[in-house]
């Protein structure tokens, strides 16, 4: 009797353990698209410029990109559970702070804020999902929070564009509260009936983590256009000697030391070392794609927000309802298919997107976006899973941070480089070497936004090709 209520009492523990990573992946799928419906809004009402207000995009990313490694690593060492009630918190305080930021800046510090709980929220909610799920379901699993990240980004446009329009665009940020004060009490729950980590032993690379939140930095700073105009050419020559110093720093201390923050040996798996590289060029085609276009639609076509919010739906809809569905096939199929079939959709969309003139109809967006959705259900979903899966469970924590950080990273990067060619597609267009692209000039604006698509479509390539050599392996491999 006993060994059947504790065998209830388990099952319960991961109903709500997995209620409670759905939760918490939806808030950050929510405060990443709702933010990215409302930038056009906020640049006006900061009164900032384009090139500014990728800055609250991107120190977002950063944080993710910086402090999800170090997120997965204490998970692993004092507790998941401990640290996703952390992350809910951090989430609160940070949204309540965006909410009341007075300029551009303060915009940004918070995001910040936001970004720190966001890391942690995503590094030991997915493994907290992968965990609870049974053995060799790593693909539903996966699945499941693929669909929970999508259902934030489904709900988060049209709520977004319903706010900005009728409330006020501080109401975006006030939205998340309540739902991180829930996911606050589940872990609650869940962290009182779950035992602490025997792997309290086990040191923290701090140095390497610094030196990692480091280089996201510098390669944030070397590729975001506002600082090179502000620093100049000479200065941005030493940013790049300060970077490739603290690269080789920062392999220096992984290869020494004992329990490194990032184990570089994990890279020589092939399952993860290819899948890293396609996720990241991946991300990056996605992310220089995405920031662009909320401003072609609101400021070339003329949309309004509330509409765009409903054009956002498509990608978002369509990719929480393929990804759980993905995922089952790869524990059934493998995932090589499924990644090459995701690249080629995606690779539909920027061909469609190069095309896109002042005059397209909206229908086209959609299509774009759509897209969009289906190719990213069916490339990010096996691609995960089997990343994970392919390094020991008690690895896992680390990898899910890892893979976070390269998700992060690849959408930093995209948000930067597609300022890095809009920039300067929009100069040879516009003739004028010194401007800055300006969505009212929607001729010249739509013609450099084409190139961006292009990049996108070319740099695809890559992970067409890591996905050719994951040949059929499976999470369950």
């Amino acid at each position: 009797m006993n060994l059947q209520n504790q065998t209830l009492s388990n099952d319960r523990l991961r109903r709500i353990t997995l209620v409670n990573s759905v939760i918490g992946i939806s808030i950050a799928g929510i405060s990443t698209r709702v933010f990215m419906i409302s930038v056009p809004t906020l640049a006006t009402a900061l009164d900032t410029d384009m090139l500014g207000i990728s800055w609250a995009l991107i120190i977002y990313q950063m944080a993710g990109i910086g402090l999800g490694v170090v997120c997965g690593r204490l998970g692993d060492i004092y507790g998941h559970h401990i640290l996703y009630g952390c992350g809910m918190a951090t989430m609160a305080v940070g949204s309540l702070l965006c909410g009341l930021s007075q300029n551009v800046l303060q915009l940004i510090l918070f995001r910040f804020v936001q970004g720190v709980g966001g890391a942690m929220i995503q590094s030991s909610g997915r493994t907290l999902a992968f965990r609870a799920m049974p053995q060799g379901s790593e693909g539903r699993a996966q699945g499941l929070m693929a669909m929970s990240h999508q259902f934030g980004f489904f709900v988060g446009p049209p709520l977004g564009g319903f706010i900005i329009d009728w409330i006020h665009w501080r109401g975006i940020f006030f939205l998340l509260f309540l739902p991180s004060l829930v996911g606050i009490a589940l872990s609650t729950i869940t962290g009182r009936a779950v035992a602490s980590p025997a792997a309290r032993t086990r040191s923290i690379d701090w140095r390497g983590a610094l030196l990692f939140l480091g280089l996201s930095i510098l390669v944030t700073m070397l590729l975001d256009q506002k600082i090179a105009q502000v620093m100049g050419t000479g200065s941005q020559t030493l940013l790049a000697l300060a970077f490739v110093g603290m690269l080789w720093s920062f392999i220096a201390q992984e290869k020494k030391i004992q329990s490194p923050m990032i184990d570089l040996s994990f890279f020589s798996v092939p399952a993860f070392g290819f899948g890293s590289l396609g996720l990241l060029m991946c991300c990056i085609t996605q992310g220089l794609t995405t920031f662009v276009t909320p401003f072609y639609l609101q400021d070339v076509l003329k949309l309004s927000p509330s509409f765009i919010g409903l054009i956002f739906l498509a990608p978002s809809l369509l990719s929480m309802v393929l990804s759980p569905v993905s995922g089952a096939l790869t524990d059934r199929i493998g995932a090589r298919f499924l990644l090459i079939l995701g690249v080629l959709v995606l690779m539909a969309a920027f061909l469609i997107g190069a095309n896109l003139h002042a005059d397209s109809h909206w229908i086209l967006s959609a299509i774009l976006l759509a897209l969009t959705g289906i190719g990213s259900a069916l490339f990010n979903t096996p691609s995960q899973a089997v990343m994970v899966s392919s390094l020991p469970k008690e690895h896992w924590g680390i990898a899910i941070g890892l893979i976070n950080g390269i998700f992060g990273l690849g959408h930093m990067l995209g948000i930067s480089l597609s300022g890095i060619f809009l920039t300067l597609a929009f100069r040879f267009y516009s003739g004028n070497p010194g401007t800055t692209p300006d969505p009212g000039d929607v001729q010249v604006f739509a013609a450099s936004m084409n190139v961006t698509y292009l990049f996108a479509l070319g740099l695809s390539v890559i992970p067409l090709l890591t996905s050719i050599k994951m040949k059929k392996i499976s999470p369950a491999a």
